[in-house]
C-alpha cells in the first residue's frame, strides 16, 4: 500500500480524498493556487506545494507543476477527483514516466472512454445503443450548423473533453447552433485545454440515468446500482439520488451488464461511471462514460456502504476486488443536493466573497456533507461556486426527502447568496416527491425562472409566532439591563404588532412554562424553546391545532429580524400597537432608475465589449460578454438605443451591479 499520495485538486473533493486517505494511514499532499493558499483542503493535507496563479490553466492544468510536485515530496500516487486533469491520458502517462502511480484507469482507457468522441464510436462499434449524431472534426460555426440541420433540430453541441455542463449548448435553429458551436469551443478551450466539440440530436423529455462500476486489474468489473441525475441546470446537475425511482429491476440489470461489458471492452480498472439517456419508455442510450470519481459518487457510497475513493486507491496499489456481484446490495435511498453560491432569484448568477458564517448542518446517520470550505474562507471567481455536496439517508425515500428539508433548513451560509432556497423548492416540489422526474424538470416548472413564489407555501403564522417568542427574548434584556432603580423598572407590555409580508399581525403574548403563549386570534399559540439571544437557529415546538417542530434561522436586522425557513427568507419587525399604526403612514422610498445602464449581472470578468461610444444598437444586440466561474454570459441589448458611455473595457473585473455601458 502507498504511504504517501497526492491529490491533484481543489476544494471538496481534494477534501474527500483526504479524509480516507488518513483513514487508511496514509500521508497526504495538496497542491494550491495563489486563490487557494488558506483553503481547507491545504490546511487537512500533511504537506502542500504551490502550483502557481489563480487560473487552472496555469495552476491545476498543468502536468509538469503537479509532476514536479510529486518528486518534490516523494508522493508515490495521484489522485486526480474529478474535472482538471482527471480524464486527460496525458498526465497519466506523464506520472507513469516519472515513476508515480495514477490511483484511475490507464491511459487507454482514459482516451477511449474519457473523450466523449471516441467512446461513442466504441460503443457504437460495441453494439450499445447510442444517440445520433456527428461525431467527426467540426472546423467552424457554418459547418456546425449544416451538420444540425442534417441531424435535425433540436441537437446539443458538447466539448468532447467536457463535463459538469461546461462546453455544452442547445441548439433550436441555426442562430442558436451558430452560436452555441462558438461559446461551446471557448469555453471547452478556457475549462479543458481541448476546443473540440461534436454534435448529437436532443432527446425531448429524457431522464439521465448513471451506472456506477468498479474494475480491477485482474479483469474483474461490477456495477454498483444506478443514479438518478435527470434534476439539472444548464446541464449541471443539482440533485442526484441513489437509487432511481424510474427503473425496474429488469432494466436495472440490463443498464448494469451492459455497463460492465462496455468497461471490460477497454480493460477499465478504477472506479467510473457509464451515463445513459433514457426515455419514457425506459429505452436507453449510452451517453458517455466518465473515467474517475463523480461528483455524486456519495449517494452510491451510502446505499452500498462502500468506500469507492478507498477501493480506487487499493485497486491502484494492485490489490484485486474481494467483492462479487453477488455481494453488492442496495438499501435504503440517498439523495444529495448541491449547494452552490449563486443567487437563485437573479436567474442563479455566481456569487462570489467571503463566508462570514458557515455552519453546515450536524452530519450523523443520515447526513452528511462534503465540504472544502469554512467560516471565514472565501468563494473565488477563478473555480467552480460550490459550496458543499449536501447528502441525506433514509430507508425510504419519502423520509430521505424529509431528512433533506430538515437539513437544508439548519444550513446557515452568510456573506453571499446561495442556492439553498431554491434547493427548498425542489425538495417540497410534488412532481419530485412523486419522482416523475426528466432533464426538463427545471425548465418546466419554473419556466420564468425561480421566484420567491415559487418557495413552499406554509403557514405564515408560524413564523409569525416564533418573531414574537425572538422580540420577547430580546425586550427581557433589554429590560433588565436598563431601568433598574426601585420605581422606576421597564414594563413590558403584552400587546404587540408583527410587521410580516406586507401584512400586520396583532398579538397578545404571556409567559408560561418554557416559552410563551399567543392569543393571534382563533385558538392559543403555544411557542417552546430555549432559544436565546444571539443563538443562530431557532429550534422549537409551536403548538396550535397541531405541534409542528421548526427550525429557523434568525439575524438581527436592524429594528426588526430576518428569519429563513423552508428556503424562504422574510423579514419581521415587531412594534407596539401605536407604533404599528404611525409606521403604517410612512412613504416607501423609490429604487433609483437604473434602466439607462447596462449592469454586470454578476461578478466575473468582462472578457468583450461589443459597443463604443455613441454607437446606435439594436435590441437583441451584442453588448459585452462576462465570464464568471468558467462560464461565458452574453449581454443583449433588451431595446433600441445609442451607446452614451462606456464605463468599463475588456480584461477588468467586475462586481455585481457594476456599470459597463451607459445608454443615451
Amino acid at each position: 500500500m502507498f504511504k504517501k499520495i497526492l491529490i491533484a485538486n481543489r476544494g471538496e473533493i481534494a477534501c474527500r480524498v483526504i479524509k480516507t486517505a488518513k483513514k487508511m494511514g496514509i500521508a497526504t499532499v495538496a497542491v494550491y493556487s495563489d486563490a487557494d493558499k488558506d483553503a481547507l483542503h491545504v490546511q487537512m493535507a500533511d504537506e502542500a506545494v504551490h502550483i502557481g496563479p489563480p487560473q487552472s490553466a496555469q495552476s491545476y492544468l498543468l502536468i509538469e507543476k503537479i509532476v514536479e510536485a510529486c518528486r518534490e515530496t516523494g508522493a508515490e500516487a495521484v489522485h486526480p477527483g474529478y474535472g482538471f486533469l482527471s480524464e486527460k491520458r496525458e498526465f497519466q502517462e506523464a506520472l507513469a514516466a516519472a515513476g508515480v502511480t495514477f490511483i484511475g484507469p490507464d491511459g487507454h482507457a482514459i482516451f477511449a472512454m474519457g473523450d466523449k468522441i471516441e467512446s461513442k464510436k466504441l460503443a457504437k462499434a460495441a453494439g450499445v445503443s447510442s444517440v445520433p449524431g456527428f461525431l467527426g472534426v467540426i472546423k467552424d460555426a457554418q459547418e456546425a450548423v449544416t451538420i444540425a440541420r442534417e441531424i435535425g433540430y433540436p441537437v446539443m453541441i458538447k466539448a468532447s473533453a467536457g463535463g459538469g455542463g461546461k462546453g455544452m449548448r442547445l441548439a433550436r435553429n441555426d442562430q442558436e447552433a451558430a452560436e452555441g458551436f462558438i461559446s461551446a469551443t471557448n469555453e471547452a478551450k478556457s475549462s479543458f485545454a481541448d476546443d473540440r466539440v461534436f454534435i448529437e440530436k436532443y432527446i425531448e423529455n429524457p431522464r439521465h440515468i448513471e451506472i456506477q462500476v468498479l474494475g480491477d486489474s485482474f479483469g474483474n468489473v461490477i456495477y454498483l446500482g444506478e443514479r438518478e441525475c435527470s434534476i439539472q441546470r444548464r446541464h449541471q446537475k443539482v440533485i442526484e439520488e441513489a437509487p432511481s425511482p424510474f427503473l425496474t429491476a429488469a432494466v436495472r440489470k440490463e443498464m448494469g451488464e451492459q455497463a460492465v461489458a462496455l468497461a471490460k471492452a477497454v480493460d477499465y480498472k478504477s472506479a467510473g461511471t457509464v451515463e445513459f439517456i433514457v426515455d419514457a419508455q425506459r429505452n436507453f442510450y449510452f451517453l458517455e462514460m466518465n473515467t474517475r470519481l463523480q461528483v455524486e459518487h456519495p449517494v452510491t457510497e451510502l446505499v452500498t456502504g462502500l468506500d469507492l475513493v478507498e477501493w480506487m486507491i487499493r485497486i491502484a496499489a494492485g490489490e484485486p476486488l474481494t467483492i462479487k456481484q453477488k455481494d453488492v446490495k442496495v438499501r435504503g435511498w440517498a439523495l444529495e443536493a448541491r449547494v452552490y453560491a449563486e443567487d437563485p432569484f437573479r436567474n442563479f448568477l455566481p456569487s462570489i466573497g467571503r463566508l462570514t458564517r458557515y455552519l453546515p448542518p450536524q452530519e450523523n446517520d443520515n447526513v452528511r456533507v462534503d465540504t472544502g470550505v469554512y467560516e471565514g474562507g472565501e468563494i473565488s471567481m477563478y473555480y467552480d461556486p460550490m459550496i458543499a455536496k449536501l447528502c441525506t439517508y433514509a430507508p425510504v425515500r419519502e423520509l430521505a426527502i424529509s431528512h433533506m428539508r430538515q437539513a437544508l433548513d439548519q444550513y446557515f451560509i452568510r456573506g453571499l447568496n446561495h442556492n439553498i432556497p431554491f434547493l427548498a423548492a425542489l425538495m417540497a416540489h410534488p412532481r419530485f416527491v412523486r419522482g416523475e422526474l426528466t432533464t426538463n424538470f427545471i425548465a418546466e416548472e419554473y419556466p420564468k425562472g425561480f421566484g420567491a413564489a415559487d418557495l413552499p407555501v406554509e403557514d405564515p403564522r408560524l413564523l409569525v409566532a416564533v418573531a414574537a417568542f425572538v422580540h420577547r427574548r430580546q425586550v427581557e434584556r433589554e429590560a433588565s439591563l436598563s431601568g433598574q432603580m426601585p420605581g422606576r423598572e421597564k414594563k413590558i407590555g403584552g400587546d404587540w404588532v408583527v410587521k410580516f409580508g406586507g401584512t400586520n399581525y396583532p398579538y397578545a403574548i404571556r409567559p408560561i412554562e418554557g416559552g410563551y403563549a399567543l392569543e393571534m386570534g382563533g385558538p392559543t399559540v403555544s411557542v417552546l424553546s430555549n432559544w436565546d439571544i444571539g443563538q443562530p437557529f431557532f429550534r422549537g415546538v409551536v403548538k396550535d391545532d397541531n405541534d409542528h417542530q421548526v427550525v429557523v434561522q434568525i439575524d438581527r436586522h436592524g429594528v426588526g429580524y430576518r428569519l429563513f425557513h423552508a428556503g424562504s427568507r422574510a423579514d419581521a419587525v415587531v412594534l407596539s400597537p401605536r407604533a404599528a399604526e404611525l409606521a403604517a403612514l410612512m412613504p416607501v422610498k423609490a429604487a433609483p432608475d437604473m434602466s439607462q445602464y447596462l449592469l454586470s449581472p454578476m461578478p466575473g470578468l468582462l472578457v468583450s465589449l461589443g459597443v463604443a461610444e455613441g454607437q446606435d444598437v439594436k435590441a437583441g444586440e451584442v453588448l459585452a460578454v462576462v465570464e464568471a466561474m468558467k462560464m461565458e454570459n452574453i449581454l443583449r441589448a433588451e431595446r433600441d438605443g445609442t451607446i452614451a458611455k462606456v464605463h468599463a473595457n475588456p480584461g477588468e473585473s467586475l462586481a455585481v451591479d457594476q456599470k459597463i455601458v451607459e445608454f443615451a
